[in-house]
Formats: C-alpha cells, sequence, structure tokens
C-alpha cells in the first residue's frame, strides 16, 4: 500500500512569514477609459520599483514589450520592448495621461490597497481622460 506524506522536510521546515505577503490591486484601462489607444495597467505598490504605469498599444503581456512610465515629475518614459515607430505614435499619449492624472496615481500607489470597493470606483471615476484630438 502506498503511503502519502503529510509533510515533507521542506513544508516543515519552511513557516509562513506574514512580512512576505504584498497586497496589491492593479486595473488594466483601455482607450474608453482613458483616451489614450491601447492598454494602461495601474496598481497599487508592487515590488521594490517606484510609482509607474505601463502600457501596451494593444492588449497586455506580462512578459511582454511595453512603455513603462514613471510617476515623477515630469514623468518619464522607459522603453521594454516596443519598436520605437510604436512609442513614438502612442507612447506620448501615455506620458500625457500619466502627467494628467499623476497625483492620482500616486495616492492610489501608496494608499490604494487599503480603499474600499467604493474608495476604488471613486478612483477610478476622477481619473481624467486625454482630451481627442
Amino acid at each position: 500500500m502506498d503511503t502519502v506524506p503529510t509533510s515533507s522536510p521542506a513544508t516543515a521546515t519552511d513557516a509562513y512569514d506574514a512580512s512576505r505577503d504584498e497586497m496589491v490591486d492593479v486595473m488594466n484601462l483601455l482607450q474608453d477609459d482613458t483616451g489614450v489607444a491601447g492598454t494602461i495597467f495601474v496598481s497599487t505598490r508592487l515590488a521594490a520599483h517606484g510609482p509607474r504605469i505601463k502600457w501596451w498599444p494593444g492588449r497586455p503581456d506580462r512578459e511582454g514589450p511595453c512603455l513603462i512610465v514613471t510617476l515623477e515629475d515630469p514623468p518619464r518614459a522607459i522603453n521594454a520592448g516596443l519598436p520605437p515607430r510604436v512609442v513614438r505614435v502612442g507612447g506620448a499619449d501615455a506620458v500625457a495621461w500619466a502627467s494628467l492624472n499623476r497625483e492620482a496615481l500616486l495616492d492610489y500607489w501608496e494608499n490604494g490597497v487599503l480603499w474600499t470597493r467604493a474608495q476604488h470606483n471613486a478612483f477610478f471615476d476622477r481619473l481624467a481622460r486625454l482630451p481627442q484630438r
């Protein structure tokens, strides 16, 4: 008869460490939300890097190329593998949108993980769309 172990040496010695847990809220915003063609990813504090958003010219791809836009003043664009032509065409709008919403995005980055659903909804409702050209 086979037996199934209930623990292994690795799990028996690995204690749960709540300090390693990270709560994160994320949202992919589409052109109808932002006025920017493509998808903009916003999140609460994520990993060790500073506040930022990501932009994809189409659907987001976890490991694929994107444009990273820092929330510095002024925001700075970092091309993470997109063709330069794509960044020239759409990246400026992502940077402009980040500038337009910088204060709200920073508030979300720092505090959003503690917000209620109503506060999240209010945050997304107050984000400004980039004016149509």
